[in-house]
């Protein structure tokens, strides 16, 4: 266990409170409405979403891949979720059979992975078809001009937040096999330029003799 992932972990809450306070966690709670059935959630970090998963949720698994805050994610479940079960896992690797899971959700997750093509179509192999995706994501903009910004301070963003702020992550959430249903482009609020530009919405897995490989 490294002390920047500790200190990371100890710090993460407070550092996104403001940028909570101003609208990402009412993106959350949009984002997690009506949520139901088998539910995996990636990348569950110190546990922001578990307390917009409502009664409609036959069953909740997160995963997190660093022990720290897998360590706050369990202690903040078991206020707030309580059947949620929790566990150690990258979302390249998922532990899980295919077809587990009803719904998926990855908020400001793909970001950060080692492989996020790998991740997706790990996401796709455990989603039923026809399950959905629902996404809330930082991504490379679109204004060329804030793309190349993006380019430049992305080794900074690294060293910061350990993810990359100029992913065209939409685009590879297609690739992977997905059908894109819902999106919706805005800002995460309280945000530097370059990390400013978010995507949210919903995508639906394709059967697999007809996903992009």
């Amino acid at each position: 266990m490294s002390i920047r992932g500790r200190l990371f972990a100890l710090g993460y809450d407070r550092f996104m409170a403001g940028t909570e306070r101003a609208g990402l966690r009412a993106c959350r709670r949009d984002l997690l409405a009506g949520v139901s059935g088998r539910v995996l959630e990636i990348g569950g970090g110190t546990g922001a979403n578990l307390a917009f998963y409502g009664p409609g949720v036959e069953s909740l698994t997160v995963t997190e891949p660093e022990l720290p805050m897998m360590r706050r994610l369990e202690r903040r479940a078991r206020d707030q979720a309580p059947h949620a079960t929790v566990v150690r896992a990258p979302a390249e690797d998922l532990p899980f059979e295919d077809g587990s899971f009803d719904v998926a959700v990855s908020t400001l997750v793909l970001c950060g992975v080692g492989d996020q093509v790998r991740a997706l179509r790990q996401l796709r192999r455990v989603l039923r078809p026809g399950g959905r995706l629902l996404f809330m994501e930082h991504v490379r903009s679109d204004d060329p001009r804030l793309a190349r910004h993006q380019d430049r301070m992305n080794w900074l963003n690294r060293l910061m937040a350990g993810c990359a702020c100029n992913r065209s992550t939409l685009a590879s959430i297609e690739q992977a096999g997905f059908t894109v249903a819902r999106v919706e482009h805005g800002e995460i609020p309280k945000a530097p330029s370059f990390v400013r530009p978010m995507i949210t919405g919903s995508a639906v897995a394709q059967p697999a003799a007809i996903a992009v490989t």
